[in-house]
């Protein structure tokens, strides 16, 4: 069974709750498991290395992570129409991966939550799937064959599942975003899937 590594940074729960969304529709396609993982938080200061283990959620990922799933859905925060430093870190530091083509042919994913309607959504998402694209994968979005995407008035776009998560930060995604995020996970999964046969 092809693993999906559902790879997000989450720093007040909304982006958390999402990632828990696009695993269950991961593990609602037939014969595909949704690997679970985060990143550490960087800061300007980095004389104390992050611990080996998050003290809660998700365990941090690991480069094996990457040569092992057979598909990406990344998630982040956004800040300013970008990724979240602690996503980008990380995916700066893939250069051996890139090398070697790691994530070559092997369909990927993005998702994201803003704290409003109007915060950059669509271009975080955008922004997430450049070097996706320069790692060589097969990118997905969510079509509008998806009746959630025609009603949603909070997240989910054509680029990926979205969460808009409001000023007082409500980590739940609504029932359209958390269906439109399960339908993400599920067309990864299915791709993996058909790819691995």
């Amino acid at each position: 069974m092809p693993d999906i590594l559902v790879l997000y940074y989450s720093r007040g729960g909304s982006v958390a709750a999402l990632a828990r969304q696009v695993a269950r529709g991961v593990g609602e396609a037939a014969g595909a498991n949704a690997r679970l993982r985060t990143v550490p938080p960087v800061a300007a200061t980095t004389q104390t290395a992050s611990p080996p283990v998050p003290a809660e959620g998700a365990p941090y990922v690991e480069r094996r992570d990457l040569a092992e799933c057979a598909g990406l859905i990344l998630g982040s925060p956004t800040r300013f129409g970008n990724m979240a430093a602690p996503l980008k870190h990380f995916i700066d530091g893939l250069g051996a991966e890139w090398a070697s083509g790691t994530l070559v042919g092997k369909p990927a994913a993005v998702f994201t939550s803003t704290a409003t309607q109007h915060g950059g959504q669509e271009a975080t998402l955008l922004s997430m799937m450049v070097p996706l694209l320069h790692h060589g994968c097969y990118l997905v979005g969510i079509p509008y064959t998806e009746p959630a995407l025609h009603t949603t008035r909070g997240g989910g776009t054509p680029y990926g599942a979205s969460h808009v998560a409001g000023g007082d930060d409500q980590a739940a995604p609504s029932d359209e975003e958390a269906a439109l995020a399960r339908a993400l996970g599920r067309r990864v999964a299915e791709l993996a899937t058909r790819l691995a046969s």
